[in-house]
């Protein structure tokens, strides 16, 4: 009896105790669902600084060069409401379409390179032989240099007096003027871009063929196919979205081209100006004190367009193959 008499006075404190114990942790399991209420605003502040330098970097200029393509804005000049004024201009503007036939031209000459050239260097690298991994890295050494540095080094090669140059006059060719006519000034930029261009979509098409099964290769050798057989019947298929993408990418980057051109020709354009590309021209016509901001806005303008129709057909070619 005593000893239950015992237990039944100390019980009621323990049970308070308890109770005492566990509020603390029922104030922090309320404290937190509070805080998991409010966890759907979070990712916001998270993503706050990337939309701002998103929004002030990006989205900003974009729909400030829409509305200065239809003004006069000058540099220092707010400018006026002028309509379709300066796309009117356009039309009657010789640079503008020597800028846009030089433009086009790098697409087509630049863009089926980009698209073959990475994918057999691609092919060729990613077999496991003792020091691949070097020619991994040289292949893809150009990508990570300056453009700037490229574009210098070229110069002195193709120069009059630079190395490839001397070697023709060496063997009694003569001199070539890489950065002199006019059509070998666009094709030398074209073979730089090519080159400096290769490490990168190599990569991109590694990623892709690691992805191939090697059953596929096996059954179209018993079946008797060829090294080119199955290239065509195997390789290309299941890369073929891979080839979509580079084929993208290579045309917007082609069409937008300026460091190259601009390195090798120079400010000018190359002789008489023949060699200027859209975005060259906007850099031209944007620039200075008195620089025409409304007219490269609307050359601009017409840049974004066209590089949207070439993402969309390159996209619609991929759809009918599908289909």
């Amino acid at each position: 009896m005593k000893t239950s008499t015992t237990s039944g006075a100390i019980s009621p404190d323990l049970t308070t105790a308890g109770t005492a114990v566990r509020s603390p942790g029922s104030a922090g399991r309320r404290t937190a669902d509070g805080v998991g209420r409010q966890l759907p605003s979070s990712p916001w502040l998270f993503a706050a600084p990337g939309l701002l330098i998103v929004g002030a970097f990006s989205l900003y200029p974009f729909f400030s060069t829409l509305v200065n393509a239809f003004t006069d804005r000058r540099t220092l000049v707010p400018g006026q409401y002028v309509g379709l004024a300066n796309f009117r201009e356009l039309l009657d503007d010789e640079m503008f379409w020597i800028g846009l036939r030089n433009s086009t031209l790098y697409v087509l000459g630049v863009v089926p390179a980009l698209v073959i050239l990475p994918l057999l260097l691609a092919m060729l690298v990613q077999r496991h032989i003792p020091g691949i991994t070097f020619f991994r890295s040289a292949f893809y050494t150009p990508v990570v240099a300056s453009i700037v540095v490229v574009g210098l080094i070229w110069v002195w090669m193709l120069d009059d007096r630079g190395l490839i140059n001397s070697v023709l006059e060496a063997v009694g060719v003569g001199k070539v003027g890489f950065l002199s006519d006019q059509w070998l000034l666009l094709g030398s930029a074209m073979a730089v871009t090519v080159w400096k261009g290769l490490g990168y979509y190599m990569i991109i098409y590694l990623a892709a063929l690691a992805d191939v099964p090697r059953e596929l290769h096996e059954a179209a050798a018993v079946d008797g196919a060829g090294a080119v057989r199955r290239f065509r019947t195997v390789t290309v298929p299941a890369v073929r979205s891979t080839m979509v993408l580079v084929g993208a990418l290579s045309s917007v980057a082609s069409f937008k081209v300026f460091s190259e051109v601009y390195l090798m020709a120079g400010p000018g354009g190359g002789p008489a100006g023949e060699d200027t590309t859209l975005v060259m021209l906007v850099q031209r016509v944007g620039t200075g004190l008195t620089g025409r901001v409304g007219y490269a806005s609307a050359i601009s303008v017409v840049v974004f367009v066209v590089t949207v129709a070439l993402m969309l057909l390159v996209l619609r070619a991929d759809r009918k193959e599908d289909a």
